[in-house]
């Protein structure tokens, strides 16, 4: 499910565009994987972002719990927390502890660095300041420490699909490092 169409097409994937405020209900599901998330400035402001960051991934999580899914994979932010005063940071801590108290068996939130990956061919806006960011990282990749270093969209996903199958009861946090090269 997402908020547009996606330009990846595959056999086994099947894309909907929904509107989060009103989700349809959902077919029995076993695990739900949610990569849903935007900026402040694309949203156009705090309440904006709040309801695709936090309101669209709690939706999403609650109504995949209700069709029966016991493991949720949902990624974050490095730097997420709750009591933080930064409001990017203290919406996605609010959005983990909001699914992590959904009842799910397991709970794996993925807490990746900058992502680093093709923002045209997901149809997001290109971020110059990123651009530039990456470039720089890239650089000093050898002595950047793994949490911090940039990481593919790729790797991210696949270190939460591993993670949920392998990780027991309850809920875990994947730092970036732990994400990097699967």
């Amino acid at each position: 499910m997402g908020r547009r169409a996606l330009a990846l097409r595959h056999a086994k994937l099947s894309s909907h565009t929904v509107d989060f405020a009103a989700l349809p209900a959902l077919p029995a599901v076993d695990d739900v994987f949610i990569a849903l998330g935007t900026t402040i400035k694309v949203a156009g402001s705090q309440a904006a972002f709040r309801a695709v960051d936090l309101e669209a991934v709690v939706a999403i999580a609650s109504a995949a719990r209700s069709s029966g899914a016991t493991r949720l994979g949902v990624v974050s932010a490095m730097g997420a927390n709750p009591r933080s005063p930064v409001f990017y940071n203290r919406v996605k801590g609010e959005m983990e502890q909001a699914v992590s108290g959904l009842g799910y068996e397991t709970v794996v939130i993925a807490r990746p660095s900058m992502l680093d990956g093709d923002r045209e061919a997901l149809h997001q806006a290109a971020r110059p300041a990123e651009r530039l960011g990456l470039a720089v990282m890239g650089l000093f990749r050898a002595v950047t420490p793994a949490n911090l270093r940039a990481i593919s969209a790729r790797d991210v996903a696949v270190g939460l699909v591993k993670a949920i199958r392998s990780r027991p009861r309850g809920t875990h946090i994947l730092l970036s490092g732990e994400l990097q090269g699967h």
